[in-house]
């Protein structure tokens, strides 16, 4: 499958939003398509993530979003590798690759020092592409997280 990918303005919301919440499906959410964007749009508006689309001619099959972090310890920017999401129908066509590619340079050209991610340790899919792109899983630190009431 012959893909593009660029990076995403406000202007790409409508055509990712149906793609985000296709990636929520996958993880057990229900579908909102309207929250989905208003999501985007907040983000876009806060400028708090930066999005890389995947393209198949004019149809968008994929996405991937980065937030951005410091390491206090390396002294040093880093980012949050937070959504990846392929179609089904272009997955295994070197479009998740393209946007890790893409998402990777991003990072390296504001001088970032690592990019991070986690996904479901059943997702063995996923982990494969991780693996094949270079991705090293972390063996020396656990991750916590604290749900707080909203």
């Amino acid at each position: 499958m012959t893909h593009t990918i660029r990076q995403a303005t406000v202007e790409d919301v409508e055509q990712l939003a149906p793609l985000f919440d296709a990636y929520r499906r996958f993880y057990g959410r229900t579908s909102d398509v309207a929250a989905a964007q208003a999501f985007l749009l907040a983000r876009f508006a806060n400028r708090e993530s930066t999005l890389f689309m995947a393209h198949a001619g004019n149809v968008a099959v994929g996405f991937a979003q980065l937030y951005s972090n410091f390491s206090s310890v390396s002294l040093a920017r880093t980012f949050i590798l937070n959504d990846l999401f392929v179609q089904e129908q272009a997955r295994r066509t070197g479009v998740a690759s393209s946007l890790l590619s893409a998402a990777a340079t991003f990072a390296v050209s504001l001088g970032a020092v690592r990019l991070s991610l986690s996904t479901a340790l059943i997702n063995d899919a996923a982990q494969a592409l991780y693996r094949s792109a270079g991705w090293t899983r972390d063996e020396q630190f656990s991750v916590y997280h604290l749900a707080l009431a909203v």
